[in-house]
């Protein structure tokens, strides 16, 4: 008989259209896990307690300048920043001059400095889970974890800026006095901070001001970490390593009131 042969057909190798299956449902898998920008931001504004009627300015609070793809700085958090500084300063000021009225200008401006420093806004940013939708560039992962706990405390502050921006004072007050009433009642750290501590013990031995030297500056320029030592005459400086030459500062005076056994000097 003549006529063309039967041509074989290949049977579909079944191994990869498994192996091709799965990648299918985990990449499913893994977007259905992903919430959208509009759930994300929603997730946000129930932990902030205001919902935003422009949300723009709730995405501008989280942008880190490291986000931003053109060179418009003030397109990042910084401006909201700058003024949630100030619009905490005069709510927490409010709080404590109605909270402590036999309190002196001291007294309150010592409150005041320990409840709007940065590190006390990172504790209410972290304590909020502001720190899970801060946009960062392309940094690596230790780095991009030290940039967040960085910025913490500026997030925060944005976060109030935006808050006033979009609902007025009368919002961002009552954020400010959900987050910070118990702080205020219940100071988690003394009201002197470990310079002033360290600068009058030293007094008290007859030893001149302590002098504070930047020992090392590492890191890039926008998540940049100091090393600072601290000298008094006959003792030998102690250092301290922080985000902000102060921060180092403060470390660097603990660690030699710690050693020379002085109390009152643990807050940094």
């Amino acid at each position: 008989m003549s006529g063309d042969p039967a041509v074989a057909k290949t049977p579909p190798n079944t191994d990869d259209a498994a192996s091709a299956g799965a990648v299918e449902i985990k990449s499913a898998k893994k977007k259905a896990r992903r919430p959208s920008a509009k759930a994300a931001a929603k997730i946000i504004e129930e932990r902030i307690g205001h919902t935003f009627a422009d949300p723009a300015l709730l995405a501008t609070a989280f942008t880190h300048v490291s986000a931003l793809k053109s060179a418009r700085r003030g397109d990042s958090y910084q401006r909201l920043e700058f003024l949630g500084d100030h619009v905490l300063g005069l709510i927490v000021s409010d709080m404590l001059y109605r909270a402590f009225p036999k309190a002196d200008e001291g007294e309150l401006s010592k409150r005041l400095a320990d409840l709007v420093r940065r590190e006390a806004c990172a504790d209410v940013a972290k304590s909020l889970g502001l720190d899970e939708a801060i946009k960062l560039g392309s940094v690596g992962a230790g780095a991009g974890a030290r940039l967040r706990n960085s910025v913490l405390g500026d997030i925060c502050e944005a976060v109030i800026g935006a808050v006033f921006l979009d609902g007025g004072y009368a919002a961002a007050a009552q954020f400010v006095e959900r987050n910070w009433t118990e702080r205020m009642r219940k100071p988690v750290r003394p009201l002197r901070d470990p310079k002033t501590i360290l600068q009058e013990w030293a007094q008290g031995k007859g030893l001149p001001t302590p002098v504070y030297r930047e020992v090392e500056r590492t890191g890039p320029h926008h998540d940049p970490q100091f090393r600072v030592a601290v000298e008094l005459p006959g003792l030998t400086p102690a250092e301290g390593v922080g985000g902000s030459k102060r921060a180092a500062e403060k470390l660097a005076a603990t660690a030699l009131l710690k050693r020379e056994g002085v109390t009152g000097g643990n807050d940094a």
